[in-house]
This record gives structure tokens, C-alpha cells and sequence, in this order.
């Protein structure tokens, strides 16, 4: 199998990298992983600014390249990101903080097909049809079902009829639930969220299999953050237990909190990414 290289970088200038630093707001750069909702959006915002004691602004892009251009070229101080382009790019960047879902710093990946679909049960069973990918950066969403096949002795760039990338999670479920896919493979947490949510969106497809354990989609700080602004903002999240107002945010987050990463979270993601690219 061919090495694909999803990201056409663009690094700026040394001059330029600093830029964020110079800003008088904290930018903090999110992935489609994230459920949007202005209204949650703007109660974190809040939550922020008053423990960091600076303006801060979000920004949303729509795939994980743009968010990853934006780190590695320091237009964002902050990310929430996932943790395959982490370990690509792991010398340009550090992980925070990492949350904490259901009592661990773990989430899956979940294969999806129709809940009307009764003959598929296996990925092997979509074998000649089409599929959804969310984007060509997602460790659930690309990566996983990617080493799968290879370790299933399939090539991934035949084993369907075709395949396109949707862009976020909740898009893969909507592709199938309405037929656009015949299966899918998404973020477990996402999934699980969107279930809560809208579970009329989720009742229309079946979850046929679960990988294993993977570390959870990480916050990283670019390069050359100020330690003490790094400090303050890893704080600000791993202190939402121990406030109110944090922790009916994290409810809404459905996690548990955020919490200092173990040096081997992500050895598994790293594990795939060489394999894949091993073909």
C-alpha cells in the first residue's frame, strides 16, 4: 500500500510562529470532534476568560488538517486535536491535558452500518460496497478500520466498491443512517454522545464492532507557548471538577474531567499509523 501523506504543510517563517503569542486573546483551535453548540460554547468561553484572566477565542475549522496547519504554524496557542495527527507531528507540540471518559483517558472506534442492514456483521461483509471515512487525520475514523483491513490481509485501496470522507463523526452516522453508506467508522465518545443527544439519529444504525483502547483526543499546546499561560490554561481544565460551573460543563461534555497523560497513551495510535503506512 502506497504511504499517503495527508497534510500538504505549510510551515511560516520563524518570525511568523510567534504570533500567537503577541495576541492579547488565548486561541484554542477545535476539531469537528467536538459537538457544536454556540450556547456551550460560549458558557466555556466564560468559564475560561475568568480563570485565565485573558479574552479567549475559539476557532473551529472543519477538518483536522486546517486545526493541524494552525498549531504547527502557531495560529493557536491551544488545540483539542486528535491523537493521530499528535503523533505525527508529536516534535511541534505537547499534549496538556487529556480527558477523562467514563473513569479512563480512553475512547474507540466504532464500525457502523444501518440498523435495518441484517446481513452485515463483520467489515468483511461490506467487502464491495461503500463506505464512509470521517476524515483522512482520524485515528476512529481513518486509522483504525485502515490497520484492520491490512491486518486482515486486504488491501484497504480495493476492498470497497467506494469510499469518501465525510468530514466530521456525526456526518459518518447521518451517511448511513439515511443509506448514503452501507458502514462507517466513527468516534466511539461521538457516538455515544450523539446517542444522548439525538438518539433518533443513532437508532437508525448498528454498532457491528468496537476496537480496542485507544488514548483519548488530546489538548496540545503548540510550540513556544508561555510556560506560565501552559500552566494556567492546564489548570483551568483539570480544575472544572473541583468547581460548580466546571463540572456542569463537563456534563455536557460527558466526560469525567481532564488529567495528566501517561508517556504510553498513545503508543497504540503510533503502533497503527506504522503499520499502515507499512502497508
Amino acid at each position: 500500500m502506497k504511504r499517503r501523506n495527508f497534510l500538504g504543510l505549510v510551515f511560516l517563517a520563524p518570525g511568523i510562529s510567534g504570533a500567537a503569542t503577541a495576541r492579547s486573546s488565548v486561541r484554542i483551535g477545535l476539531t469537528p470532534v467536538f459537538l457544536n453548540d454556540q450556547t456551550f460554547l460560549n458558557r466555556w468561553q466564560g468559564y475560561l476568560e475568568e480563570r485565565l484572566g485573558r479574552s479567549v477565542e475559539f476557532v473551529q475549522r472543519g477538518n483536522y488538517r486546517e486545526i493541524t496547519e494552525l498549531v504547527l504554524n502557531g495560529r493557536v496557542d491551544f488545540a483539542w486535536l486528535c491523537g493521530y495527527p499528535y503523533v505525527r507531528y508529536r516534535e511541534h507540540m505537547d499534549v496538556l491535558t487529556v480527558p477523562i471518559y467514563q473513569g479512563e483517558p480512553l475512547y474507540r472506534s466504532y464500525l457502523i452500518v444501518g440498523a435495518d442492514d441484517a446481513r452485515t456483521e463483520t467489515l468483511e461483509d461490506l467487502e464491495g460496497r461503500l463506505f464512509a471515512f470521517s476524515d483522512p487525520l482520524s485515528n476512529s475514523g481513518w486509522l483504525v478500520p485502515q490497520a484492520r483491513l491490512l491486518a486482515a490481509g486486504h488491501d484497504p485501496e480495493g476492498f470497497f466498491a467506494r469510499t469518501f470522507f465525510a468530514g466530521a463523526h456525526r456526518n459518518v452516522i447521518e451517511a448511513v443512517a439515511v443509506g448514503l453508506a452501507n458502514g462507517g467508522a466513527v468516534d466511539g465518545y461521538v457516538y455515544d454522545a450523539l446517542a444522548r443527544l439525538h438518539p433518533e439519529l443513532t437508532e437508525r444504525t448498528r454498532i457491528i464492532w468496537r476496537s480496542e483502547t485507544y488514548g483519548f483526543p488530546p489538548v496540545v499546546a503548540r510550540n513556544g507557548v508561555d510556560p506560565e499561560l501552559r500552566g494556567r490554561f492546564r489548570d483551568a481544565l483539570q480544575g472544572m471538577q473541583g468547581s460548580g460551573q466546571g463540572r456542569a460543563l463537563l456534563e455536557q461534555f460527558y466526560l469525567d474531567g481532564f488529567g495528566d497523560p501517561d508517556a504510553e497513551l498513545y503508543t497504540g495510535i503510533e503502533r497503527l499509523m506504522r503499520h499502515v503506512e507499512r502497508g
